[in-house]
C-alpha cells in the first residue's frame, strides 16, 4: 500500500486487475454466470449497521471478508480469501466481483488477488453505498443500494 507522508497524501497504487464495473453490471454478471462470485470486503460494523448485499434470489451467497479492520489491513486477507474460494470450488478463472463502501478497498483487493493468479478480478467501482452527493451523503448517487439492488440489514 502506498505510504502517505501527511494526511490526505495517500494515493491508490497502480496494479493490474480485470477492471471496474458498476454495481448494476456486477448484479447482471452474478445473475447470469453461475461461476461469478461477489466478495464484500467491508468491515463487520459496515455489514451490521449499513447492510449486506442479498443474493438469495439468485441462489448465491457473497463471501464476506474484512480487508481492513480497526487494527489496520487484515494481514490474513489473501490466505483467508483463497481458502474461502477453494472451499466453494471457485476456479482462478472465475469472475470475482469485489465490493466495499465506494470502490477503494475493493480495488486494492482485486489487484492483490490478481497478483495471486486469479484472472478475472473486478472492482465494483461505486461500491455498496456509492459516491457522495452534493450534501456529502452516500446512498443516493450510485452504488448497490441506490441502484435498487437487493440488500438487507441484520
Amino acid at each position: 500500500m502506498a505510504e502517505a507522508t501527511k494526511p490526505g497524501d495517500w494515493q491508490m497504487p497502480d496494479g493490474d486487475y480485470a477492471g471496474d464495473v458498476l454495481a448494476a453490471e456486477a448484479w447482471q454478471a452474478l445473475s447470469g454466470d453461475p461461476k461469478a462470485v461477489l466478495i464484500d470486503v467491508r468491515t463487520q460494523i459496515e455489514w451490521t449497521l449499513i447492510g449486506k448485499p442479498n443474493l438469495a434470489g439468485i441462489d448465491k451467497e457473497p463471501v464476506f471478508l474484512q480487508w481492513l479492520s480497526a487494527g489496520g489491513v487484515n494481514k490474513d486477507f489473501l490466505p483467508e480469501l483463497e481458502a474461502a474460494l477453494a472451499e466453494r470450488g471457485v476456479a482462478k478463472e472465475a469472475p470475482l466481483y469485489f465490493m466495499c463502501q465506494s470502490g477503494g478497498r475493493s480495488k486494492m483487493a482485486a489487484m492483490q488477488l490478481t497478483e495471486r493468479g486469479f484472472t478475472a478480478c473486478y472492482n465494483v467501482a461505486d461500491g455498496f453505498e456509492g459516491e457522495l452527493d452534493d450534501h456529502r451523503h452516500r446512498n443516493s448517487v450510485n452504488g448497490w443500494k441506490a441502484s435498487g439492488l437487493p440488500w438487507f440489514q441484520t
